[in-house]
């Protein structure tokens, strides 16, 4: 026997052909996860985020720490020394088990832990943020956000990367707990640099009357895939999902939604909306899941991509799995390049090309915009794509 004896750790394989479910679109092929050393993130990168609007309007974010109703804002690791059976009993309860999870679980580094106990009400955004920073490295990165019962808070969660250089591999994992009478609004985003590759696990559970607003915006990072997952699993629960993204270059992204209605009287609103330009590409494949006892649901889910030129490319393909009989269950799809006579019509007022184009497809991201209320938020995520644009139309 050696003196030392190396430990290998086996985890199940990745996908690598088109033929696995869920990969129809996005094989991983010869990429080698398992080849990238883990690393911690890094701190704040000032500049980078998409959230600037968000720091102006709204300076109060909260501060980490623990609050004297019991809020706990810290790193996942710190809250895990400190709080070892609060964190053992929520942390993996929400996600699904799967070949990226359990890299996941093994690896973390970095992430956060955000418990809001019954009945407490946070009213300051909590800000947090994860940075790959270190070239050729793996970041694992886990948000873990749980809201007890009659419990409110909103979460402003940030994935940046540290330059516009830095190659490597992101695997994020984000579980939301959302309990009976409980109100989370999550807003989600991924502004990594282009030279990266993004795999996501991000799931939540509602529980009875509680109400879920999920905001993700997926704009960076050469190729992504994303699992994005909610389960209405109370009665009366309802969770509204908006996702934007806009790509360029040879970016791909894509983007696998799951509305999962398993109790009765449940809601749930998803759109999608996305602008493709140079030789991107992006996938929405959403599912509307109706288990037998959700009885009275209603859910709706939409994906709507306008392409900026003839090499982009998109694909939309909704879905229906119903296992009830007293449901109302709505999907719609479209994939279009800018209408002429919309440009015609601006150009005929004095515009030039450019700035019809713009207004064209500010237009299209209204809608978006507009599913949120007046204030910090919708001026923000409006902030957000106005600057995404401007990298994306140049």
């Amino acid at each position: 026997m050696s003196a030392s004896t190396a430990t290998v750790t086996s985890y199940p394989p990745l996908p690598a052909f088109k033929g696995k479910p869920g990969w129809e679109f996005t094989p991983l092929g010869d990429l080698d996860v398992d080849a990238f050393t883990a690393a911690p993130g890094g701190g704040v990168v000032a500049g980078r985020g998409l959230f600037a609007l968000a720091d102006e309007v709204a300076p109060t974010a909260a501060t980490h720490g623990e609050s004297e109703q019991g809020a706990i804002v810290l790193p996942l690791a710190v809250a895990r020394e400190r709080h070892p059976e609060l964190v053992a009993r929520h942390l993996g309860s929400v996600v699904k088990p799967s070949p990226l999870v359990a890299r996941n679980d093994a690896q973390w580094t970095d992430g956060a832990f955000v418990y809001v106990p019954r009945n407490v009400h946070v009213e300051a955004p909590i800000h947090l943020s994860a940075v790959h920073e270190q070239t050729g490295t793996a970041l694992h990165t886990r948000t873990l956000v749980v809201l007890e019962e009659g419990a409110q808070a909103e979460v402003w969660d940030e994935l940046l990367s540290a330059d516009d250089d830095s190659e490597g591999l992101v695997n994020s994992v984000v579980e939301l707990s959302v309990g009976a009478n409980a109100r989370l609004r999550y807003i989600g985003s991924q502004n990594l640099n282009e030279r990266s590759i993004i795999l996501g696990t991000q799931r939540a559970i509602v529980g009875a009357a509680g109400h879920l607003d999920w905001i993700t915006l997926g704009f960076g990072a050469k190729l992504g895939k994303v699992f994005l997952e909610t389960k209405l699993d109370g009665r009366g629960a309802h969770a509204s999902v908006t996702g934007a993204y806009a790509t360029h270059a040879r970016q791909h992204l894509d983007f696998d939604t799951l509305q999962e209605h398993a109790a009765a009287n449940t809601t749930s609103d998803l759109a999608f909306r996305g602008i493709l330009s140079g030789r991107s590409r992006t996938v929405w494949r959403g599912m509307i899941q109706v288990d037998r006892e959700a009885q009275q649901t209603d859910a709706f889910q939409e994906s709507r991509n306008l392409l900026l030129g003839g090499k982009a490319h998109a694909d939309a393909i909704p879905g229906l799995e119903i296992l009830a009989d007293d449901v109302r269950c709505t999907h719609a799809a479209a994939i279009a390049k800018i209408d002429a006579e919309q440009l015609f019509y601006l150009r005929s007022r004095g515009l030039s090309e450019g700035t019809a184009q713009r207004l064209v497809i500010e237009g299209f991201l209204t809608a978006l915009v507009e599913r949120f209320e007046q204030g910090t938020v919708r001026e923000s995520v409006a902030g957000a794509l106005d600057a995404r644009l401007a990298a994306v139309l140049g």
